[in-house]
């Protein structure tokens, strides 16, 4: 009785810890924002480090995305709109603005805009017939269903190891560029729903202090 019990217990345990599948389809005719959660791994030079983040778009120029660590602490905010970007240190009421390459390279290892990151998210770069396409110096390859499954631009390449169903949204996509690489896995999406305006306004930022680079990144390492 008591082993039958135990299986029983061992069973929900396994089915309560198993990954919820990710469900979009099917997808909008039009796709304004998107938003979920993610987990990123990145290993450079040796040394690697685990994070998750909430992320918001708002296509196509705007972005909220909370970066956290494994006990789910904030560590920081990326914001960006048309004109601006900024790494926001809540923790210390400080923050750094940055290009859009420079912000996301902070993020993920390596330089890419906000549309190259919803490009990698969405694989809807541009629409193509061919089977390659050379793209603001990718080159994107797709699979037999017509999704991007893998680029390269340079040094720099990525692939979709999943899909979310049967969509071009990619569910696991590994990178890696010289001694950096990386894999970052979509834990939880949803496409147009109702969010706050107020995400993407930084009028709170004129009660903060702004940091260089270098300032910014001695309180990173040094963040409890």
């Amino acid at each position: 009785m008591r082993l039958q019990i135990s299986i029983s217990l061992a069973f929900l345990f396994l089915l309560c810890c198993r990954p919820v599948p990710l469900h979009i389809s099917p997808l909008p005719s039009k796709i304004e924002y998107i938003e979920g959660y993610a987990s990123l791994r990145v290993s450079a030079s040796g040394e690697s480090s685990r994070s998750k983040f909430a992320f918001l778009f708002h296509l196509p120029h705007q972005a909220h995305i909370d970066v956290s660590d494994i006990l789910g602490r904030t560590i920081y905010q990326i914001i960006m709109n048309k004109t601006n970007a900024f790494l926001v240190v809540p923790s210390k009421k400080v923050y750094w603005q940055g290009s859009e390459e420079e912000i996301i390279e902070r993020l993920l290892g390596f330089r890419l805009s906000l549309g190259e990151i919803i490009g990698l998210l969405t694989g809807k770069w541009h629409e193509a017939s061919q089977e390659e396409k050379e793209l603001n110096g990718w080159v994107l390859k797709k699979d037999k269903k017509g999704r991007i499954k893998r680029g390269q631009r340079g040094g720099l390449t990525f692939e979709v190891v999943e899909f979310i169903e049967d969509t071009p949204f990619a569910y696991t996509l590994i990178f890696k560029q010289q001694l950096n690489e990386g894999r970052l896995k979509i834990l939880k999406i949803g496409l147009n729903r109702p969010v706050k305006k107020e995400a993407f306004m930084t009028d709170f930022l004129k009660h903060f202090e702004q940091k260089q680079w270098a300032e910014i990144q001695e309180l990173l390492e040094h963040e409890d």
